[in-house]
């Protein structure tokens, strides 16, 4: 069990949710998104971290948004840590990028693209929060032992795995359920990527998606007794300025985590 703020992960304890938009698109969306989720997590008493990346760096396309440049994002997530106190996860790519970041993250998220960088494996290890390590694409879970072996050796064992899908050919991505299982002997909490993993990679140009299995990919990672589940959230995917294809619609959200409230509690005997 690790603790984030006042957010418990891990041992069988109810599950989390960390949610929010894709990317800071601007205030208003972010501030706005983050206070009604904020909302429904709290009328059904589930723990809630907000998550928003300050910026996009791996993107398909040269063309594709990438961020409103990153201390203007950085400031729109830090008030969204200081109005509404929430615990925030967000990305780094890049050993330079965690001395700002550190000032108002609470939990460092390694994208999977990055997933085997030791350098930004240590480095995230040593500024003494929370991380969460995607699991690649192109990685077995077993393999994340290694991931693990990296953080542990700075003395951090605040550590979350998350399972986003594996390439299955090209511009495809499948989930394999079995890497919940998997992972979750490593002793870490396991969190489920249901967004990202309906992905369609490169598609054109662009990251497609298939937004219609984000829920049924949920319930059953819920089933199997996931910590907590990662939903990308917007209030209207279709305009969002990244994963417009692969973001839940937040008047979705409330009906979902009724559901899988009801399956965390029949799995876990709460």
């Amino acid at each position: 069990m690790i603790e984030i703020k006042n957010v418990k992960l891990g041992s069988n304890l109810p599950l989390v949710l960390i949610a929010g938009p894709c990317v800071v698109e601007n205030e208003k969306i972010t501030l706005s998104s983050a206070e009604k989720i904020k909302k429904i997590t709290s009328k059904l008493a589930i723990p809630f971290i907000f998550k928003s990346s300050y910026k996009k760096a791996n993107r398909t396309s040269i063309k594709s948004f990438k961020g409103i440049g990153d201390q203007e994002a950085i400031k729109i997530l830090g008030k969204v840590k200081k109005e509404l106190g929430l615990p925030l996860l967000t990305d780094v790519h890049s050993v330079a990028e965690i001395p700002d970041v550190v000032e108002f993250a609470d939990i460092l998220q390694i994208p999977a693209f990055l997933c085997r960088q030791t350098e930004l494996l240590l480095a995230a290890g040593e500024s003494g929060k929370a991380v969460n390590v995607k699991k690649g694409q192109f990685l077995a879970p077993e393999d994340m032992k290694h991931a693990i072996e990296k953080i542990e050796s700075t003395g951090n064992k605040k550590i979350l795995l998350t399972e986003r899908g594996s390439t299955f050919g090209y511009n495809n991505l499948v989930v394999d359920m079995r890497s919940l299982v998997i992972m979750k002997e490593f002793g870490y909490p396991i969190v489920m990527d249901a967004t990202h993993s309906v992905q369609l990679p490169g598609s054109g140009g662009k990251t497609g998606g298939q937004p219609k299995f984000i829920q049924p990919l949920a319930k059953a990672a819920v089933a199997i007794g996931i910590d907590a589940l990662f939903l990308e959230v917007h209030p209207d995917p279709t305009t969002a300025l990244s994963d417009a294809e692969s973001q839940l619609p937040l008047n979705e959200l409330e009906d979902l985590l009724i559901q899988i409230q009801e399956i965390d509690a029949l799995v876990k005997k709460l």
